[in-house]
């Protein structure tokens, strides 16, 4: 009897420890891709944008909390392999795991709907998911640095402010397209000619956005109207990969100080550059969630609007099919 218990027992951890096993690998590979756009200040590596954030942040609201390990475990990873392992991992680990979870839980207390179909979904994805949220990691990770010696005090802020920038665009950027997926129909439910608008949006995108990027002129502005587009026609489905596609790109230029970031020192480069990631990111973000949360409105007017012709043609049958308003009321 002991030994069926048992059994049972592994039969239901069996789905969780895959779960927190296939989210660290998922965190330790998007960390990898991650650093290959990173910089050095004060001696500490960051980068302008974090992806295992969004997609902890992304992991836990829509798995749950109990994934939390998968995290602990995708950053002990990460950590290992770009350093020796020393006291300080404890708290990094800490840090990255207590930020995403901590945003999470912000979230649910002010009721966020992972639909993100409403303008206050947006603003609490921004305020709390984003900008306070990641005030954690940076703080404990930017901290652990400097009391353990790796980090010169005269360099905290800088690296404090990289961190949490960093952080906080890894939600904004990768945390809405997560969330996004959950929403995609299936290909056969999708009209032909809405495919066609979505290929000519993605190869416009890729052209401007690479244009701008390469251009000694100051064309990053360029971006913007396809993400408005994007908004528009396809809400955060479409306009969170075109903000994707735009950060990888500038972060790109960027670190090579190509295009509009030529001749600018490092610091010059990177308050560009995330003016530029922050602000299409807003952009996308905030729109998408206004257009969804007017398209819900209409549904439930049209949906209303149904229920109150059944009831007119059950009290009066045949009303709701002439003219309304009577010819006598003109």
């Amino acid at each position: 009897m002991a030994g069926v218990v048992r059994t049972e027992e592994l039969r239901r951890l069996a789905p969780a420890v895959l779960t927190i096993l296939v989210l660290a690998g998922v965190y330790y590979a998007s960390a990898r891709i991650g650093l290959l756009e990173q910089v050095v200040i004060a001696g500490a590596q960051v980068t302008p944008l974090w992806p295992p954030t969004g997609i902890a942040l992304a992991s836990l609201l829509l798995l749950g909390l109990r994934t939390w390990p998968g995290i602990a475990l995708g950053t002990f990873l990460v950590v290992a392999s770009i350093s020796e392992l020393q006291p300080s991992v404890i708290g990094i680990m800490a840090g990255n795991t207590l930020a995403p979870v901590c945003a999470c839980w912000m979230l649910r207390k002010v009721g966020f709907r992972p639909a993100l179909d409403r303008l206050r979904d947006g603003v609490a994805l921004v305020a709390l998911g984003a900008f306070a949220g990641m005030l954690i990691s940076a703080t404990v990770g930017t901290g652990t640095l400097l009391l353990s010696g790796v980090l010169p005090a005269g360099g905290f802020w800088k690296t404090w402010a990289a961190w949490w920038v960093g952080d906080a665009m890894g939600v904004l950027v990768v945390t809405p397209l997560l969330l996004a997926c959950r929403t995609l129909r299936r290909p056969r439910d999708v009209p032909g000619y809405r495919w066609a608008e979505a290929a000519i949006l993605l190869v416009g995108s890729v052209g401007v956005t690479y244009v701008a990027v390469s251009s000694e002129l100051s064309l990053l502005f360029l971006v913007f109207p396809l993400i408005v587009w994007a908004a528009l026609r396809f809400q955060l489905a479409g306009a969170a990969p075109i903000v994707l596609l735009v950060s990888v790109l500038a972060i790109t230029a960027a670190n090579g100080r190509r295009g509009p970031f030529q001749g600018q020192s490092l610091l010059e480069a990177m308050i560009n550059l995330q003016a530029l990631n922050a602000s299409a990111a807003l952009t996308a973000l905030l729109l998408s969630a206004i257009i969804a949360e007017q398209y819900s409105v209409r549904r439930k007017i049209e949906y209303a609007c149904r229920e109150l012709a059944e009831v007119v043609d059950r009290l009066a049958p045949g009303e709701t099919r002439r003219r309304w308003p009577p010819e006598s009321d003109r």
